[in-house]
């Protein structure tokens, strides 16, 4: 029993990391409506500016956020404004695709140029250190990886419902053509929710770095199981995310420990393609959505 136990909680600690990687990628696509093939990478820079920032300054992984977040938040929305937005009006929604496919490619291939094919250890100060909490163990960088899931859900949640630029965004969402007819500004929207979702990626690098080691090709490694929990929890929905990670990461605990650690990616990419055939929009897709983002 205790081992079942240990394997759950190592689930939803793997849940709680699929959250902080997938919630900024969900919340582009649910304005801007692009898929940003670049996430992953925008994870990476962000990874690699945590560990300059550590192992030159000396400070603490996780203050490296007051800095990365800002950073990722402003290089979004410059991707936005400067890469995307010019597309937008392009009557192949395919070019934008592209744009990002393109962006990706080019920012592996920069980080290679600066860093290397070498791989980058963040200082874990810490984080991966095991607490005991009755008959499980869980590392400390779990642990503030899954707190700060919740509050990132939250934050979000509260910001899109109960600000006036959140009901803005949620307005853009829903007619993009009426909200510029009641005065929105929606190439500004899309830019702020481009910047936002950025800076959710310069979170989730924050806590990543000193858990995982930083390489090029590291995004490569968080975003395909991005986009299955961004699908399966339901296209642009926030709420959807959070859950659609948390069956993700329970799914890849047990099937890596009853199946085979070699299987488990099979077992996520066949539930989830099981999972589409039966409910294609996910499956919080028609409750949970930026215009409803109500748990």
């Amino acid at each position: 029993m205790d081992t079942f136990l240990q394997v759950v909680v190592n689930g939803v600690m793997l849940g709680g990391l699929f959250t902080i990687v997938a919630i900024g990628l969900t919340l582009i696509f649910g304005i801007v409506k692009v898929i940003n093939f670049a996430h992953g990478e925008f994870l990476m820079l962000g990874m690699y500016l945590t560990y300059l920032l550590t192992v030159g300054w000396g400070v603490h992984p996780y203050l490296t956020v007051v800095a990365v977040a800002p950073a990722l938040f402003v290089f979004g929305a410059l991707t936005q404004r400067f890469i995307i937005q010019p597309l937008l009006a392009a009557k192949d929604d395919h070019v934008q695709i592209f744009a990002t496919v393109g962006l990706s490619t080019a920012l592996i291939n920069l980080a290679l140029m600066i860093f290397g094919a070498d791989i980058a250890n963040t200082p874990a100060s810490g984080l991966r250190s095991a607490i005991e909490l009755g008959p499980v163990r869980i590392l400390a960088g779990q642990l503030w990886i899954m707190v700060a899931a919740g509050v990132l859900v939250f934050v979000l949640h509260m910001m899109l419902n109960h600000t006036r630029t959140g009901r803005a965004i949620r307005a853009v969402s829903q007619n993009r053509a009426a909200a510029q007819l009641m005065g929105i500004n929606v190439q500004w929207m899309y830019i702020l929710t481009f910047g936002i979702g950025a800076a959710c990626v310069g979170v989730a690098s924050t806590l990543v770095a000193p858990l995982y080691p930083t390489s090029p090709t590291i995004g490569t490694y968080f975003v395909l199981t991005a986009f299955v929990v961004v699908v399966l929890g339901g296209l642009g929905s926030i709420t959807g995310a959070f859950l659609g990670a948390m069956i993700i990461g329970l799914i890849d605990s047990l099937s890596g420990f009853y199946i085979g650690s070699d299987l488990r990616e099979a077992v996520v990419f066949g539930v989830f393609l099981l999972i589409l055939i039966l409910k294609p929009s996910g499956l919080f897709g028609s409750h949970t959505t930026l215009s409803h983002v109500s748990p």
